[in-house]
């Protein structure tokens, strides 16, 4: 993987448009619409629009000055160029219905007066061009532009969800993703935990370890205890009426100011498929207000001390609110990465770490986003396309090591705070760190997916014999560059660089050989059968062993039905979702591993499963090819005895869509040849 990051150059705070230290070394952004992302010399910055939309028709952007930049204002230089200046005055802006916006409000206005975009606060009868909602995917009935949720996110995050996608990546590759803490799931695998650490303490009685216990629907801290053994009366307590994911605890956490921290980073999924994502060059640093030490029976109860969530450590009466992004109980993780590199610290490596398990995580979710995505919004019917603002939370070991403690589907957005001025009495109070890392996450996000973006490219594009033309006009004119900021300059200009940057593609090839479960995936959409659903039933399951050839003498359909019903009987006795009946992704891919396990024995189980892909992915090629071949052949003969109505002739038939693009076809028959023999 090539360097994600990139030495720090001193120690002063980092302004939101500068790289903070650390932050990852991706290739410089390319001007906006092919204009300087700063202002010309000599012009003053932009205006913040009021809050107070302005004009009859909606607002019109402004020119130099805060003029309103209309084609008929300020003639530029020749007559192209007032016809570029026109355009640029009717430009219609981007819509936004934040009328569900809930927390995250604030920072999405300031973030829209900053784009200068329109805001619908109420919502529109009209379409918007993006929604931008709160907590969930369905909060509205929406059938175009863009929403700020995937389907199924707030569900795949959820611990024990999350604990089990990412346990199916360890399977596959256990180096790859130890990142993530040994987890047990309960109340199911309660034996197993007490079994496993009881083995454990025999084989290695120095080990005193200590464990953390998550209820899977809680949220800001609500929940979470340690203990020191599975038999903690608290924890047999409440398993069967309260699920939970409980993690060995990292007891050697790395300090500053003899504090915990963790890290919350925001990462943006652009886009599903293809698969796009992106990472905030800074973040906030959550500290604890208690000295920490290792836990011990006396002091395991101390919160304050052990859990860096914001919501519980905000009511300590050591917590400290701060407008320095260098100090207090909240900062930016550039400020932590600069007293880390001061200390000699290789900051470079730590950012390419956080890269890697940013993507490795994102990897291991995205298989069961993509069945809920297809069950929401199917192929062929109107729907809106989506991204999502995640919060991944991120705790540093002693070593610098990054490991996952959760990711959050719907991060705090506020940029404010809540201050006690009297007994009862409280004050929202700005909070400067939030404000300068939430901000600019919202503002850059809007600007990746603005709808306009294409096509003002499009309308900006000239050839160069135009340019030229146009130069020449502004020359002879004596105006010099003035008709160029008249008429093209980017509605981008004077906004800060990205703060986000992308990550995937861009390092695709050093983690493409893990996307093994999204290929699965594939294969369990493909025999879905109907629309809109999220389980496979008995016969869409028989019809995939029959197309991919995996029923032999030695495996029976008899023995097919026997694997189904008893996988997706305890899948279904762990009660999760029984809105539907039949086999869900996640018990799926459990019986894709045992068919690769049964047919390909002496591999280990990553090249067992890629192994079954390929030659499912062969014979389904090959079926596919042939029902072309004799579509085709049908059409052939209909269309010669079907007389044409012109002049009698007989006309030759359209050309037939492919079912598969046959260069790809033809290239899995060649690798599953090479890998056969």
């Amino acid at each position: 993987m090539e360097p994600a990051g990139a030495p720090p150059q001193g120690c002063a705070p980092a302004r939101e448009a500068e790289e903070p230290p650390g932050s990852p070394a991706l290739p410089a952004e390319e001007p906006q619409g092919g204009q300087p992302a700063g202002l010309p010399p000599g012009e003053a910055a932009l205006p913040a629009v009021a809050g107070r939309e302005r004009g009859r028709r909606g607002a019109v952007p402004q020119g130099p000055g805060g003029r309103a930049a209309r084609g008929r204002g300020r003639r530029a230089p020749g007559r192209r160029g007032g016809e570029e200046g026109g355009r640029a005055g009717r430009r219609p802006r981007v819509t936004v219905d934040s009328s569900k916006a809930k927390t995250s409000l604030e920072a999405l206005k300031i973030s829209l007066r900053q784009l200068r975009w329109r805001e619908f606060p109420f919502g529109r009868r009209l379409p918007c061009d993006i929604y931008w909602h709160g907590v969930s995917f369905h909060d509205n009935d929406i059938f175009s532009g863009q929403v700020n949720k995937f389907p199924g996110m707030t569900e795949m995050v959820r611990k024990i969800t999350l604990s089990r996608a990412v346990r199916t990546m360890q399977d596959l590759f256990p180096l790859e993703y130890n990142f993530y803490p040994r987890s047990w799931i309960l109340p199911e695998e309660f034996p197993l935990f007490v079994d496993e650490v009881r083995m454990m303490k025999d084989s290695d009685p120095s080990w005193k370890p200590t464990f953390i216990v998550k209820p899977d629907g809680g949220c800001q801290g609500d929940g979470i205890y340690l203990i020191k053994d599975p038999s903690d009366i608290r924890l047999t307590g409440s398993i069967q009426s309260r699920p939970a994911v409980v993690q060995e605890y990292i007891c050697k956490p790395l300090l500053v100011d003899k504090l915990k921290f963790d890290i919350r980073l925001y990462v943006l999924l652009k886009s599903l498929e293809p698969l796009e994502i992106y990472i905030a060059k800074d973040g906030l640093s959550r500290f604890c207000t208690e000295p920490y030490q290792e836990p011990t029976l006396k002091n395991l109860h101390q919160v304050f001390m052990h859990l860096t969530n914001y919501s519980l450590n905000i009511h300590s009466g050591n917590f400290i609110h701060s407008d320095n992004v260098n100090t207090g109980s909240k900062r930016t993780f550039s400020s932590i990465l600069c007293r880390l590199s001061s200390r000699g610290a290789d900051v470079k490596k730590l950012w390419s770490d956080i890269i890697s398990l940013v993507i490795k995580t994102i990897i291991a979710l995205t298989p069961e986003l993509k069945v809920y995505y297809q069950s929401d919004i199917p192929a062929g019917k109107p729907g809106p396309t989506c991204f999502q603002i995640l919060g991944f939370d991120i705790l540093l070991m002693k070593n610098l090591k990054p490991m996952l403690l959760e990711v959050n589907a719907n991060p705090s957005m506020r940029i404010e705070h809540e201050q006690e001025l009297s007994p009862g009495v409280f004050e929202n109070v700005p909070s400067p760190v939030d404000e300068e890392v939430k901000v600019a996450v919202i503002r850059d996000t809007l600007r990746l997916v603005d709808p306009q973006k294409k096509k003002r490219k499009d309308v900006q594009c000239q050839t160069l014999e135009e340019a030229s033309e146009a130069k020449e006009e502004a020359r002879e004119a004596g105006a010099g560059d003035g008709g160029e900021r008249g008429g093209s300059r980017s509605p981008e200009a004077g906004l800060p660089s990205l703060c986000l940057k992308q990550v995937f593609p861009k390092y695709a090839r050093q983690f493409s050989y893990l996307r093994l479960v999204d290929r699965v995936a594939a294969l369990f959409i493909r025999f879905l059968g109907v629309k809109g659903t999220t389980k496979l039933g008995p016969t869409g399951f028989r019809t995939f062993i029959r197309n991919c050839k995996l029923s032999n003498s030695n495996f029976s359909m008899a023995s097919v039905d026997i694997l189904y019903i008893d996988i997706t009987r305890r899948w279904n006795s762990m009660g999760i979702d029984h809105k539907e009946s039949g086999m869900g992704l996640q018990a799926f891919v459990e019986a894709f591993f045992c068919l690769a396990q049964k047919k390909y024995k002496s591999l280990p189980l990553h090249k067992q499963v890629a192994s079954l892909i390929d030659f499912c992915e062969y014979h389904l090629a090959a079926l596919d090819e042939k029902r072309l071949v004799c579509g085709r052949g049908i059409v052939e003969r209909r269309s010669a005895v079907v007389p044409s109505q012109t002049d009698g002739l007989h006309l030759t038939p359209a050309a037939h869509t492919p079912l598969l693009n046959r260069t790809a076809a033809a290239s899995k028959f060649a690798d599953y040849r090479n890998h056969r023999y």
